[in-house]
């Protein structure tokens, strides 16, 4: 089975996390698509959201380490990387907790049928996949630690 590198961003704001209704799939999602050649995956994951929900984010779990050797960049680190199938081929997704910088200015482009903030409680009444839903309740416990850090 085709095997794509992908990237996935869990945007959160005033302790509610982002989810996107994907047309194609019928599914509630985190922001997020493919690795493009010669780019990063946090190159890949700012293009992504800013392409699909026009908001620009922080990525969180960046480690500042010095600039020295023959590393060029620094990048995040994911919270989370898993195998999933996306019906006719598999993701390998790397996941990030970012931060809204402007939600104000959300608006999602024609490959999403919706999107909404969803509470804690809300992922347990609403229907998300269990796997999401769980990505979901860590990345909101993360998020209070990366922001307090």
């Amino acid at each position: 089975m085709k095997l794509d590198l992908v990237v996935a961003g869990y945007i959160i704001h005033k302790n509610k996390i982002l989810l996107v209704q994907h047309k194609k799939l019928d599914l509630w999602l985190p922001v997020g698509g493919h690795i493009e050649k010669d780019e990063t995956p946090d190159s890949a994951l700012l293009r992504e959201i800013k392409e699909e929900v026009g908001i620009d984010v922080e990525i969180l779990n960046y480690i500042n380490f010095p600039i020295e050797g023959n590393t060029k960049k620094n990048l995040s680190s994911p919270f989370y990387v898993n195998v999933h199938s996306v019906r006719d081929h598999d993701h390998c997704c790397l996941y990030y907790i970012c931060k809204a910088i402007n939600p104000e200015k959300l608006k999602i482009n024609s490959e999403l049928k919706n999107y909404r903030w969803f509470s804690k409680e809300d992922l347990n009444k609403e229907h998300i996949l269990p796997d999401v839903r769980n990505q979901c309740l860590k990345a909101l416990e993360l998020f209070k630690k990366l922001e307090n850090y």
